[in-house]
């Protein structure tokens, strides 16, 4: 009997941590050309999008499923768009190449790797693209659901640089940028030192909150640090076969990204910054409150991205 129990008790644990099935996920954006406010003002600009927001729709997939991607040029827009997805391994001169308005195109791949991955525009010139926001995050879970510790919440942030006039490729090529801003606008999270903002990232003491950030350039380096906090663990490309731990900041390229945990044990604040201050003080600064009384809607589901 004995035996009996420990058998089905050893077959059971098995089944726990027996990977997430592959799965065939079909994904449909949108490249829409729109004006879209780059600071807490409302100051306007012509923004180069996927789906009419900066940053685009949060891509969630799990690692071993086979997604395809089919990307329409809607046909009011007046440039040619593609999409660049650094989580794919494909054909770069077929499946990334550019398409008029009106067209659509489509490809598949699978994904390979776990991790917290950049898509972008690569049409070009590129740097344009990104620079009039065209550019989004793409989650590849783990298959193994152990692989990382589970997160009481979660946020996507998306580091760029914007221009007073991106159509002045030079100024870009140069870095001559006028903010440095999370999720497409200056101090967008940041009350603190913009009295304008209205939004703030929040969770409780004690919760595990993971931040997925990308730097999206297109030229400018991030350091990125909590302010009064220490960051519990790091993975380089969110991979968690890439885990550090207990760091005080963490350089992230253009064109890169990592996966962020933090823990307070104190009710208060953290500022999630770009330590470079040129960056941080022109906008690349986000409050992540902490209260006993924080919003259980914030950080879960849709609102992972912060609109």
């Amino acid at each position: 009997m004995r035996k009996s129990i420990l058998l089905a008790a050893s077959v059971l644990a098995g089944l726990m941590v027996q990977p997430v099935a592959a799965k065939d996920i079909n994904l449909r954006l949108t490249a829409k050309e729109v004006s879209l406010p780059i600071d807490n003002k409302g100051t306007m600009q012509m923004s180069w999008t996927y789906e009419g927001q900066v940053p685009g729709p949060v891509l969630r997939v799990t690692e071993g499923d086979k997604v395809t991607i089919t990307l329409t040029n809607d046909a009011a827009n007046k440039n040619s768009h593609s999409i660049d997805l650094h989580a794919a391994r494909v054909d770069v001169v077929k499946d990334f190449e550019s398409i008029k308005p009106g067209e659509t195109k489509t490809f598949s791949f699978t994904v390979n790797y776990p991790g917290a991955f950049y898509y972008h525009c690569g049409s070009d010139p590129m740097y344009q693209h990104i620079a009039r926001g065209m550019f989004g995050v793409i989650l590849v879970e783990p298959k193994d659901a152990k692989a990382l510790p589970k997160a009481d919440r979660e946020y996507v942030l998306v580091q760029s640089e914007i221009y007073a006039n991106p159509d002045d490729q030079h100024s870009i090529m140069r870095g001559d940028w006028k903010h440095v801003a999370f999720n497409g606008m200056a101090f967008k999270y940041d009350p603190v030192h913009d009295p304008a903002a209205t939004r703030m990232l929040v969770a409780k003491p004690g919760e595990r909150v993971r931040v997925y950030f990308i730097n999206a350039g297109p030229n400018e380096y991030s350091t990125l640090h909590p302010i009064a906090g220490i960051w519990d663990a790091v993975y380089p490309s969110g991979n968690p076969a890439n885990k550090e731990t207990g760091l005080q900041s963490f350089v992230v390229g253009p064109g890169d990204g990592a996966t962020f945990d933090i823990i307070s044990p104190v009710a208060g604040a953290n500022v999630i910054v770009d330590h470079r201050m040129s960056h941080a003080h022109s906008g690349a600064m986000a409050v992540l409150m902490y209260s006993d009384d924080a919003d259980p809607k914030m950080g879960r589901g849709d609102l992972i991205l912060v609109p």
